[in-house]
């Protein structure tokens, strides 16, 4: 019978631990959702499929965007470990499988790693990724704790990824910035309904956020008014742009938001507050495959 040495056990625990701490599948995510958006949307037309998988400047932007953010979840789970240990001890000391003194050490050498890679790229790329990296700190060092602004800041970073790519192509039509507001404001909805789950950390070590400071029903309303709110670029981008089958997704999303609306108000425990962040966590996963859908032509063209 197969047995795994003690050693190895303990090898695998802390590639286990780093993964979990830097959230590999976040990043795995985020790479394929650059890759297809440069394909499928932003990408000029003349360009076939094998070319923007290809561009060596991409590759470096994208991997450069993987480093900052592998870095950001470091710098985040450290200013965050007191809270963790209230709300989610058990992932918490599968994280502290490596020691903090190497975790942070690790941060340091991604950050540099991305600069460096940047540098290839030109030198307004090194100014965004160092504005990039100095935002995710300054974020978990500060901002997490102030009203709102912890949220609305957690949601732009998140969206930076994507203005790194377009940028990068120089595409800036209407409807990108549109998607933009539809996915941002999911992530705002799921960065309150964080605070919902974590709330118990939260007012142990004095973090300012809606639950605390106004309770969990004004909370929800707020999350409410935020689900109003996202039907407007849901309703542009199906009957005002052209986002071909994309539709679909979206005619879902507000499916999916109307459970989650429904499943919110009856919600008052850790493990309901988890289920309603999956529900909005599926909805941003689907939306990065659905961006296949928005042009089913130029999918088969730039396959082929």
């Amino acid at each position: 019978m197969f047995r795994i040495s003690r050693r190895n056990k303990l090898l695998l625990l802390k590639f286990l631990s780093l993964f979990s701490v830097v959230r590999g599948y976040n990043i795995l995510i985020i790479i394929l959702a650059q890759y297809l958006a440069s394909i499928f949307i932003l990408s000029p037309d003349n360009l076939s499929m094998r070319e923007v998988v290809l561009d060596l400047n991409l590759f470096l932007i994208v991997l450069s965007t993987s480093f900052v953010i592998a870095g950001g979840y470091i710098i985040n789970s450290f200013y965050d470990t007191a809270k963790d240990l209230i709300n989610r001890p058990n992932k918490t000391k599968l994280d502290h499988m490596v020691s903090q003194k190497k975790i942070l050490t690790l941060y340091f050498v991604l950050n540099f790693i991305s600069i460096i890679v940047a540098s290839y790229v030109s030198f307004f790329a090194v100014l965004f990724f160092s504005a990039y990296i100095f935002g995710i700190w300054f974020y978990s060092h500060k901002l997490k704790k102030v009203l709102f602004l912890g949220n609305l800041t957690s949601a732009s970073l998140a969206l930076t990824p994507f203005f790194a790519v377009f940028i990068y192509y120089r595409n800036f039509e209407k409807v990108i910035f549109v998607h933009a507001l539809f996915l941002g404001l999911i992530i705002i909805m799921r960065e309150l309904i964080k605070d919902l789950e974590n709330i118990r950390g939260d007012i142990a070590l004095g973090y300012n956020t809606f639950p605390v400071i106004y309770g969990e029903r004004f909370t929800k309303a707020l999350i409410t008014l935020f689900v109003g709110i996202t039907v407007i670029p849901a309703f542009l981008l199906i009957n005002k742009f052209d986002v071909g089958l994309m539709n679909y997704y979206f005619y879902l999303s507000t499916i999916l938001l109307l459970v989650f609306l429904f499943w919110l108000w009856k919600s008052n425990e850790k493990l309901h507050y988890l289920l309603l962040h999956n529900i909005l966590k599926l909805i941003i996963v689907l939306g990065v495959f659905s961006i296949l859908l928005i042009d089913t032509d130029v999918v088969i063209n730039r396959i082929l």
